[in-house]
Order: structure tokens, then C-alpha cells, then sequence
């Protein structure tokens, strides 16, 4: 496997305007309007599943003691929530390709 190449945000935008015949700013509003909202619900704690694609949810971590970088003291790192992104059946079976 070679090095992962990138595609950005922009980049999406050019492609769907392009196969859809949309104007870019509408594919651009679209978009914004729909990570916005995944974003809004994730804060709410709330799933969000696209079937076939995947389920974007809040995950905890618990609390746990660590060592502070550069030294051996101990510190207590606290609890925290995190995005996490599980692939649905249809992307992993696409992506094993």
C-alpha cells in the first residue's frame, strides 16, 4: 500500500458540483449545513447512522492516572467524551476492494 493521498473539503465540493450539476456554493452550503448539523447532534448525544456509510457517536473515556511527559510524576487525567466513527457493512466491504 502506497502513501494515503489526501482529499479535502474543497475538493468534495468540486466533485459533487461536477457530477451533480450543482453550483458550488450550493454543494458548499449543503455540506456545511450537514457536518453542522452531525455536530449539533453528537454534542446532544445523539448517534448519528447513515446506513451504509456508517454511525458517528460520543465515546467515553474513563478517568485514569498517567505520567505528566518529561518526569515521573503522577497525575490524574480526568474523564473525557470524544467523536468516534464506526463504518457501516457497505464502506467496509467497499474499502476491502
Amino acid at each position: 500500500m502506497g502513501k494515503q493521498k489526501t482529499v479535502s473539503k474543497a475538493d468534495l465540493v468540486d466533485l459533487v458540483a461536477d457530477e451533480t450539476g450543482m453550483k458550488k456554493k450550493d454543494v458548499k452550503e449543503v455540506m456545511d449545513t450537514m457536518l453542522d448539523k452531525i455536530s449539533g447532534h453528537l454534542d446532544d448525544n445523539y448517534k448519528v447512522q447513515l446506513t451504509g456509510f456508517g454511525t458517528f457517536e460520543v465515546r467515553k473515556r474513563k478517568a485514569r492516572t498517567g505520567v505528566k511527559p518529561g518526569t515521573t510524576d503522577k497525575i490524574e487525567i480526568p474523564s473525557s467524551k470524544y467523536p468516534a466513527f464506526k463504518p457501516g457493512k457497505g464502506l467496509k466491504e467497499r474499502v476491502k476492494k
